[in-house]
């Protein structure tokens, strides 16, 4: 087969010109091409479009190019996780368009594969749906994405032949797989290339017909940022929330696909045992998440959602972000424990936007709560005001609708019981007048 060019990342920075629309492999930092983004950031480009989950962290990978002032806009799910974006956003020096993550991962697929689009239950009825086409499919109410496409895709390959034919590891895949599909240009960051013929053709991700150009550029531990080292994240733990994630771990049955949301549902991974048999997927691409290692970070170990190391149980598969979000919104997730900030008495659910802060990040929410089987929402039962999130009306930005079908508060168990806000568990050390109190939503009683 045709070798497809080695060159530095200097050189492959001059393929960016100003204007251009980059398309961005990374989930976090891992899978996220730092090097060559550090290239661009050395160069006299201006205007870029960044297309990607997230913009790096601050002064690292995407984050880079924005403090360099690269950056005039930016399309991806979750933008928070980096506050320069936020404070860029805030000033008004940096453009946002929000999607659903899996929207982001599909339209990313479909620029890649020729499609005009899709629709997605994912968003319909939220602020994310307004002045996009909607319609009612099947009797769902559908979001129309239009596909994306760029001119240049920047990716992090694992290894690489000289034809160009990519593997990646662990939950390094992600968006790299979809972006190497859906730009004009592909200029790949490999930490190996071997000679044509050493990949086994069924372990390729990424065959070498759609890659350009090829640039060896070593991983270093500080490319990975927050997920570098296991130590300092985490949960804070205290009685209350153990008492939530082990009344959700209650509501899982041997067998169950999970997806757990971050915050107080990432508690019940640590209760789970092998009796449970339960499997935990993760939106970045694993299917198999087994609890934290002791020690280390993404140099050994994959990540998940919350960008933490994990380990890997026996039986454990890794796939692209597509591919994920189509397990999710195929209805191949049997349960999702997400976390909220109101909930109301039509099941509605509000979990993404935080008062007075700006609407930057929404990751896989939208998604998990319209493709999951059964929605288990946890949070506080009032907020730090002490005003109460279980209302009878979200006031918030909405994740979805009509979609929770358990509530777990500190206080208190509810169902959603023929479409009807039901009590039907009082939380040790707590009473029903202390319930009715601190709720404002109308429920009835039906304990269990």
């Amino acid at each position: 087969m045709k070798a497809v060019t080695q060159i530095t990342a200097v050189k492959a920075a001059a393929k960016v010109r100003s204007g251009d629309r980059l398309v961005v492999g990374g989930f976090g930092m891992t899978g996220h091409p730092v090097q060559l983004l550090e290239a661009i950031a050395g160069t006299d480009v201006t205007d870029l479009v960044f297309i990607g989950n997230n913009l790096g962290e601050p002064g690292l990978g995407g984050g880079l190019l924005l403090r360099k002032g690269k950056v005039k806009k930016a399309i991806g799910s979750f933008f928070t996780s980096n506050r320069e974006a936020v404070q860029a956003y805030m000033n008004g020096t940096l453009e946002v368009e929000l999607l659903p993550q899996g929207s982001l991962a599909e339209a990313i697929r479909a620029g890649g594969a020729g499609l005009g689009g899709f629709f997605t239950p994912a968003a319909a009825g939220t602020d994310l749906a307004k002045d996009r086409e909607t319609r009612i499919l099947n009797g769902t109410e559908m979001v129309f994405v239009e596909p994306i496409h760029a001119d240049v895709a920047l990716l992090r390959a694992w290894k690489a032949d000289t034809a160009g034919n990519l593997q990646y590891r662990l939950t390094e895949n992600n968006f790299n797989q979809a972006a190497a599909m859906a730009a004009t240009t592909v200029i790949v960051e490999v930490e190996h290339i071997v000679a044509e013929g050493e990949l086994a053709p069924e372990a390729i991700h990424t065959p070498g017909c759609l890659v350009d150009f090829l640039v060896q550029a070593r991983l270093r531990e500080k490319d990975l940022g927050s997920s570098a080292r296991i130590g300092g994240q985490g949960v804070k733990v205290d009685a209350d929330r153990l008492a939530m994630a082990r009344a959700a771990l209650e509501e899982l049955q041997p067998g169950d696909v999970v997806n757990l949301g971050v915050g107080i549902p990432t508690l019940v991974a640590d209760l789970l045992t092998p009796a449970h048999q339960v499997i935990l997927q993760s939106e970045n691409g694993m299917l198999g998440m087994g609890p934290k290692p002791a020690s280390g970070g993404a140099m050994t170990y994959p990540i998940n959602a919350g960008k933490i190391p994990v380990t890997a149980l026996p039986g454990t598969s890794y796939f692209d972000s597509a591919m994920s979000f189509a397990l999710i919104r195929g209805g191949h997730v049997d349960a999702t424990v997400i976390g909220g900030l109101q909930v109301d008495e039509q099941a509605s659910l509000a979990n993404w936007a935080v008062p007075g802060k700006p609407l930057l990040g929404v990751g896989g929410a939208m998604d998990l709560a319209v493709g999951a089987r059964r929605l288990i929402v946890t949070m506080t039962h009032t907020n730090k005001a002490g005003e109460p999130k279980i209302v009878p009306v979200c006031t918030l930005p909405v994740t979805g609708r009509n979609v929770v079908d358990v509530l777990i508060t500190e206080l208190a168990v509810f169902r959603f019981i023929d479409g009807r806000l039901t009590l039907v568990r009082v939380q040790e050390g707590c009473s029903l007048d202390e319930i009715r109190e601190k709720t404002s939503a109308d429920y009835r009683i039906a304990l269990d």
